[in-house]
């Protein structure tokens, strides 16, 4: 639930795809580690090693390659846009492909977030998880 009032689209296609990445890593991380405490019975420190591993740009990559046909035009476009940005810093443990694609996933969604569309996000998470 957001605390806050949301975007319309529009303008929050105006945000810099490193600033609507910069949401979306909070968001992921955040569903990630909800996930976690929800389904596993575990101490904070294998809590803690799950979750950054999901949260990395290789993990991130590869939930990426399996929702990427999921996403609308318009998602495509944020993600193109966040995929291309020019970073400020690099990644320490992925390569520059991953890095660039977690970046992309993380803008869809920092742009869902804010827009309120939260039920998407949780679609294309379910659907990447889905096993």
């Amino acid at each position: 639930m957001l605390f806050f009032k949301t975007l319309p689209p529009e303008e929050a296609k105006q945000l810099s795809p490193v600033t609507l990445a910069f949401v979306g890593d909070a968001v992921y991380t955040l569903c990630v580690r909800s996930k976690l405490v929800l389904t596993a019975d575990r101490r904070p420190a294998e809590l803690q090693k799950l979750s950054a591993a999901a949260v990395s740009a290789h993990g991130q990559s590869a939930l990426l390659r399996r929702v990427e046909s999921l996403f609308t035009e318009e998602e495509h476009g944020i993600f193109m846009r966040g995929r291309n940005a020019k970073k400020a810093t690099k990644s320490k443990n992925a390569d520059v492909a991953e890095y660039n694609r977690s970046t992309g996933f993380e803008a869809v969604l920092g742009y869902l977030y804010l827009t309120g569309d939260e039920q998407r996000i949780y679609q294309l998470l379910e659907a990447g998880n889905a096993d």
